[in-house]
């Protein structure tokens, strides 16, 4: 019996996101309309996120950063891990408008979210400052590193290279100078949200009965409240998304609020119990590789009495057209980034009146281009998922226990031009891997990071160099007369170094289990089919929602009216005619487009004509 068979659980947190469809005074329970909850919010994050930017710009020198890495205040005590616990410790309090009364568990939020931030950066001023101290300006190289805490990834040391080398360029001198964060950039923008979870209950409180969660948390009245009267107490009712409520959750955490195009959106979290990870059960291992062609591929290994086997036939994720999208959105952000940067510098030497004018289309594209963003986060998230849902439904039908994927703090794109490049390094690989391991946990599928250098270069048979006869997709072993496409053949290799390495895995907190040694074992080619045949839908090639012309009796169509273009979305199922919305304030249904219509009826029209019998007219005879 295994551990997981034996009844023993670990807990998990996890997010989702809610919206609330009913609010209520809670002193005296009059209702409160939806959009009124919108503007008091508003008015919350508002006072939050310019008293947080306002602390952020004030601490943004050196001796935060000393301070924070040192982990010590003045008197030598360690700091707590809370950051309004911090912030009072060290005398970090944020600053209001004259006039303005603010509760202090709205500071306490201020103050976490702002410790939090800079404790993020302080890794990062730690890093530029230990590079700097190893550039050289003359040969603009960086010394390799003589103590184990100066290591960096490769690609922030690169990035870092290149700021310092034309740092240098533009002074012309061959000074030796150790930077600090605060030299390199100015301070971030912060994200305006509202943490909850970092007050106590004379701020908000959550309870959760029968599916439904009720929030009562204490806003402003009015925008700029003047005392304790201007704070009154509002419950907010949602409800739990469906997929939840047969899931073993033990508790219910606190939201963040955050505003959106839709109004007010709870970002929650919860902690479950799922079953224990064994590792050491099941003799078949799944092998996801990250190309980039497609987000990713997958292949299989079985152990078995006489060795490793696999039938070197992969599974190839079909993305459905999303990574094309978000190719081009990529790019129409970068343009508006370039736009924008080009406007600044002419606004900065342009005279008033014209810099007004610039300011003016930089605000503009500034706002498409977050725009632009929100979209691409959107896309990441469904492509991520769609993902997983592939990757664990053909983990589960092989029968396999665990799914390696590449670590990503080694894995680095180089080699296929900048533009790819770039384009592999900004796709969404985390979120999948987050959302992969979240999927694979319902399935009792453990998913471990194992070493990615050589899994595309090797053979997974002799592990000797492969060769590219047919060209950078293709990969072949003249030796062990093995191969295919490239990320199935890498594919293998993770699968193999994950059953090897399982016994070996390090558990880290928050994180999924580690192989960071990379074993070989001679993989052999089995002619029997041992991985599963994905299933694939169908692409329906006329759009149901679009209205088809329904010919007359008696009239024959002698032209062949074409159908309408497919489309990469005719793979998701229509939703239902009757189905409810929760959440949402208004369900409004799209109308039928009148493009199409029109296109129909002119059909329609034309046929009519040319099967109706033509009338000679003659003209009239003078008289």
């Amino acid at each position: 019996m295994t551990v997981a068979e034996a009844g023993c659980t670990v807990p998990r947190q996890f997010s989702y996101t809610t919206r609330p469809y009913a609010a209520v005074d809670d002193a005296t329970g009059a209702p409160i309309g939806l959009d009124e909850i919108d503007l008091r919010v508003r008015w919350l994050l508002d006072l939050i996120g310019a008293a947080q930017s306002e602390l952020v710009s004030r601490l943004w020198q050196p001796a935060t950063f000393d301070t924070l890495t040192a982990g010590r205040d003045s008197q030598g005590r360690r700091l707590p891990a809370q950051g309004h616990v911090t912030a009072a410790r060290l005398g970090w309090n944020p600053s209001y408008p004259t006039g303005v009364y603010v509760p202090s568990r709205v500071t306490r939020v201020v103050t976490a979210q702002a410790v939090g931030t800079l404790r993020t950066l302080a890794y990062r001023d730690h890093a530029i400052s230990a590079l700097s101290a190893r550039f050289d300006p003359a040969t603009r190289r960086l010394a390799p590193p003589t103590a184990a805490g100066d290591y960096v990834p490769a690609g922030f040391a690169r990035g870092v290279a290149r700021h310092l080398a034309a740092r240098s360029r533009r002074a012309e001198s061959a000074s030796h100078e150790r930077l600090r964060i605060t030299d390199v950039q100015t301070p971030p923008r912060t994200s305006v949200m509202a943490r909850l979870a970092a007050a106590d209950k004379q701020l908000s409180q959550i309870a959760v009965t029968d599916a439904v969660m009720t929030l009562t948390v204490k806003l402003p009245t009015y925008e700029a409240p003047a005392g304790r009267a201007h704070w009154r107490r509002v419950r907010l009712t949602a409800a739990i998304p469906p997929h939840l409520h047969t899931r073993a959750i033990t508790d219910w955490h606190l939201p963040t609020l955050v505003l959106d195009h839709r109004g007010l959106l709870l970002r929650c979290a919860a902690t479950e119990q799922i079953p224990t990870a064994d590792l050491s059960g099941g003799a078949t291992a799944v092998g996801v590789d990250w190309s980039p062609a497609t987000l990713g591929a997958a292949a299989i290994v079985t152990e078995r009495p006489d060795g490793l086997v696999s039938d070197y036939r992969g599974f190839t994720y079909d993305d459905r057209g999303l990574g094309i999208k978000l190719a081009r959105l990529q790019a129409e952000g970068q343009h508006l980034h370039r736009k924008a940067a080009r406007l600044t510098r002419l606004a900065a030497t342009a005279p008033p009146e014209v810099r007004a004018e610039l300011e003016g289309k930089i605000a503009v594209l500034d706002a498409h281009r977050a725009a632009v963003g929100v979209k691409r986060g959107k896309i990441n998230r469904e492509l991520a998922f769609h993902f997983a849902r592939h990757i664990v439904e053909y983990a589960a039908a092989a029968g396999a226990a665990v799914i390696g994927v590449e670590d990503l703090t080694t894995l680095e794109t180089r080699g296929h031009g900048r533009v790819n490049n770039n384009r592999a390094a900004q796709s969404a690989r985390r979120k999948a891997v987050d959302a992969l391991a979240h999927t694979a946990t319902g399935a009792g599928v453990t998913v471990v990071s194992v070493p990615a250098r050589g899994t595309s270069a090797l053979c997974p048979g002799c592990n000797e160099t492969l060769s590219r006869p047919g060209g950078y997709h293709r990969a072949w072993c003249a030796k062990c007369k093995v191969g295919g496409n490239r990320d199935h053949v890498a594919g293998v290799n993770l699968a193999k170094r994950a059953l090897l390495g399982r016994r070996a895995a390090i558990r880290k907190r928050g994180q999924n289990p580690q192989i960071r040694i990379a074993e070989h074992a001679p993989v052999r080619q089995c002619r029997d089919k041992t991985s599963p045949t994905p299933s694939r839908p169908r692409h329906r090639r006329v759009r149901r929602s679009v209205p088809t012309a329904t010919p007359q009796a008696g009239v024959n169509q002698r032209r062949i009216v074409p159908a309408p273009r497919a489309s990469v979305w005719d793979t998701v199922k229509p939703a239902p005619a009757s189905h409810v919305v929760t959440g949402s304030r208004e369900v409004r249904t799209s109308p039928t487009s009148a493009t199409s219509v029109a296109g129909s009826m002119s059909y329609v029209d034309a046929a009519r004509r040319r099967s109706s019998p033509r009338r000679r007219t003659s003209a009239p005879r003078p008289s």
